[in-house]
């Protein structure tokens, strides 16, 4: 049986630090690498966060507390259709996970083809509901949960009629590479019966994300960034542009490499039988 290629999606996320430029160079990056989605996240910041914690100190490039740094990084209706366009032109799906339930619902008014639950909103049953109602193929991240967290998430999906995959997932900005756990791909796909990809934030380009490949992931998420050391924190979770190409071709061999399982002999090998083979 051969494998289907595997979705591979360039999060940018919030590594665009507020500024649309930055966002299409990423994207641009991303299309060119050979990525099939690039994705986004947004938040009401008054919704998402309290007050106190928004009047809180915060140095950042944006002001001096946490409110001036939630609302420089954060995107709205001008920067989303020029994102919108952007994607249109270069031909590479974009989507994004909504923080909060007035960010889902502005998503809306675009043609996305895909929805996303982020790690740290899958105990959101309100917001769980809204995006399974949509009844778009959804990637819902599994990080910092349990198995029984995540089949509330699932039994929502399937009781909507939601076609879904779940993302493997450990959410440490970066993440140890010995706390990647990987079999626990097979372990949700058994349990669930269904897709599973993986969504890394390990800091090397495909000690995991390969093995994942191998391993049977459906989908692979990565940060991506122009560079590391940029203000952010993601960005040290995250593989830097002139990496991606390396990064793609390297997930795109695995289905070439996993092969139908077929035993043959190839006709690369044919004039070395002629000449090896003992036959007695």
């Amino acid at each position: 049986m051969t494998m289907e290629n595997i979705f591979l999606i360039a999060e940018i996320g919030i590594n665009h630090n507020g500024e649309i430029k930055l966002a299409k160079e990423l994207i641009k990056a991303a299309s060119e690498a050979g990525f099939d989605s690039v994705k986004f996240q947004k938040r009401d910041v008054e919704t998402v966060y309290k007050k106190e914690f928004l009047d809180s100190p915060r140095e950042s490039p944006w002001g001096d507390t946490q409110r001036h740094q939630k609302e420089g990084i954060e995107f709205g209706q001008k920067e989303y259709q020029v994102i919108d366009d952007f994607c249109k032109s270069l031909k590479i799906e974009w989507f994004a996970s909504a923080w909060d339930l007035k960010s889902q619902t502005f998503f809306q008014q675009f043609n996305l083809n895909y929805n996303k639950v982020a790690s740290a909103m899958l105990g959101h049953k309100e917001l769980i509901e809204m995006i399974a109602s949509k009844k778009k193929k959804t990637f819902i991240s599994t990080g910092m949960s349990n198995v029984e967290e995540i089949a509330i998430a699932v039994e929502i999906f399937k009781n909507k009629k939601c076609p879904f995959e779940l993302m493997h997932c450990n959410s440490s900005y970066p993440m140890k590479e010995i706390e990647a756990n990987l079999n626990c791909i097979k372990t949700l796909k058994d349990k669930f019966k269904c897709d599973v990809g993986y969504s890394g934030h390990e800091t090397s380009l495909i000690n995991i994300s390969l093995p994942a490949a191998i391993l049977g992931a459906t989908s692979i998420e990565r940060h991506i960034t122009l560079d590391r050391s940029m203000y952010g924190s993601d960005q040290s979770a995250s593989i830097e542009t002139h990496a991606l190409k390396k990064f793609v071709m390297s997930i795109r061999l695995v289905n070439k490499i996993m092969g139908d399982g077929i035993k043959k002999i190839h006709d690369s090998e044919l004039a070395s039988r002629k000449k090896l083979r003992v036959i007695s």
